[in-house]
C-alpha cells in the first residue's frame, strides 16, 4: 500500500472525529474530548475539532508529497477513513452511550 494511501485514509479519521465535536462546540453543549474528559464544553469540543481538522488537513498535504499524484485512489481512501470512523463512532455510541 502507498503511504500516501495510509496518509489519507488517517485523514478521514481525523476529519471524521472533527464533525461531531464541532457539532458540539455549535450547540453549545458537552461531549467527552480527551483534553477535558466527560465534562468537555465547547471551547474545548472547539479546540478538539481544530485540532483534528488542521492534522487531517497536514496529512492531505504530506500525502501529496509522498506519491499521491493518483487523487482518485487517495479520495477512496480518504472516504473509507471517513466512513469507519464514523461506522465505528455510531456503533460505540449505540452499544455503550458514552456521551448520552
Amino acid at each position: 500500500m502507498r503511504r500516501s494511501r495510509v496518509q489519507s485514509f488517517a485523514a478521514g479519521l481525523l476529519t471524521a472525529n472533527s464533525a461531531p465535536h464541532l457539532a458540539t462546540a455549535i450547540t453549545g453543549r458537552r461531549h467527552l474530548t480527551p483534553l477535558a474528559g466527560r465534562e468537555s464544553g465547547p471551547a474545548t469540543n472547539a479546540v478538539w475539532a481544530g485540532l483534528n481538522l488542521a492534522a487531517g488537513a497536514l496529512l492531505l498535504r504530506r500525502s501529496r508529497r509522498n506519491g499521491g499524484d493518483d487523487w482518485g485512489a487517495d479520495l477512496l481512501a480518504f472516504e473509507a477513513g471517513y466512513l469507519a470512523f464514523a461506522a465505528w463512532m455510531a456503533g460505540s455510541e449505540r452499544v455503550l452511550r458514552t456521551n448520552s
